[in-house]
């Protein structure tokens, strides 16, 4: 579900540190992408269109051609993805996922409801509201990705907090979530809607972590005490402090310890025993693996065991399966010049200083024109 309203609010608050752009812009990039969001993603997608993919047998494969084509456009456009898939979830989850629970129990009334009336919109609402993510889903996803040298990584806990570890030692540039749980992380670049449909035409949300920070003049304790405020998964938020009450008392009172002594608890009532410490400590020090143990390696695609895989298991027409994989290799074999920005590097204060003096004209007191940049780039050996 992610922090709610968050991205409002930092759309009101921070606007500085939103851009749009286009998955072309990312070239060379490495990208680490929520898994576990995509497949939930690409289930609702299919069955929204009312073309829910499945074998001869009623397996559904949605989530396989959403892998297979969002992956093969993300590489095409010369970025290289790393999908992370979800662990165990920690056990202050348990109180969302059983209200996840209750919720389906609702939708699966309303759609036997629905369904009796013959009203057909109903019918698809509560049906989506039905989608459920399975493991088998993510070890068919997971072994597809194998096969077409796409690495993934198995986070020992949630996937955003994964992503934001590798994001935040520099193995990726960024994440791809629709989930803003991953900022409450630390994630430095969070990307949104790079897995949609391409015919959805949706610019790419860049939200950049420093410049949220830097604009709502918080400190990263004070990011995630305003992340739990709003509302997140670990623990109920207080009834009443919608987003702008909350970041007028965070940025007043500096910390959810001080907001609970000022409230006024006639007006807003915090949630028996609030757990929100722990909630901060999860997303101050969750459970990763750290980036230095996770190895990630892009390979060729096996093609043979791919067409195996999607076509005599799963059904999918073998000349697509195999244009796909031909479209994977000449992506990756491709002769690129890599990114601009990685020709050029910032040289220190005192390296332009010293290369300033090293042309100066002997016996005066002029220095010689370094250029536009006045010296401040130069291309690395």
């Amino acid at each position: 579900m992610g922090i709610l309203g968050l991205s409002k609010l930092i759309a009101d608050v921070a606007p500085g540190a939103i851009k749009e752009n286009e998955m072309k812009n990312y070239f060379g990039r490495k990208v680490a992408v929520d898994a576990s969001m995509s497949l939930y993603q690409f289930l609702i997608a299919v069955r929204q269109e009312g073309n829910m993919l499945t074998t001869a047998d009623g397996e559904t494969t949605s989530h396989l051609m959403g892998f297979f084509y969002r992956t093969i456009r993300m590489v095409d456009n010369g970025i290289k993805p790393v999908y992370v898939f979800d662990g165990k979830p920690p056990t202050m989850k348990s109180g969302e996922l059983a209200k996840r629970r209750e919720r389906r129990e609702e939708a699966q009334k309303a759609l036997e409801q629905a369904e009796e009336a013959g009203n057909q919109e109903d019918v698809e609402k509560f049906s989506r509201r039905l989608v459920k993510v399975t493991r088998q889903h993510g070890e068919e996803a997971k072994t597809l990705l194998s096969l077409m040298g796409i690495p993934f990584v198995d986070a020992p806990c949630e996937a955003e907090a994964q992503c934001a570890a590798l994001a935040k030692a520099g193995k990726v540039y960024a994440v791809a979530t629709e989930d803003m749980d991953a900022l409450t992380f630390g994630t430095p670049v969070l990307l949104r809607h790079m897995t949609f449909s391409e015919a959805r035409k949706m610019p790419i949300k860049e939200f950049h972590y420093d410049k949220i920070l830097g604009e709502t003049e918080l400190t990263r304790e004070e990011f995630v005490d305003l992340c739990i405020l709003l509302g997140c998964d670990y623990c109920d938020s207080i009834k009443g402090i919608g987003p702008k009450r909350a970041i007028e008392l965070i940025k007043n009172k500096k910390s959810l310890e001080e907001i609970l002594n000022s409230l006024d608890k006639k007006k807003y009532s915090p949630p028996e025993d609030w757990p929100y410490a722990e909630a901060r400590r999860l997303f101050l020090e969750p459970e990763v693996t750290p980036a230095d143990d996770v190895e990630l390696k892009w390979t060729e695609p096996n093609e043979e065991e791919l067409v195996k895989f999607m076509c005599e298991e799963k059904g999918f027409n073998e000349d697509r399966i195999r244009n796909g994989c031909k479209k994977l290799c000449k992506a990756r074999n491709a002769s690129t010049q890599g990114r601009l920005d990685s020709f050029f590097k910032v040289l220190t204060p005192s390296s332009n200083i010293n290369k300033r003096k090293s042309i100066e004209k002997p016996g005066s007191n002029k220095k010689a024109k370094t250029g536009g940049s006045g010296g401040k780039f130069r291309r690395p050996k």
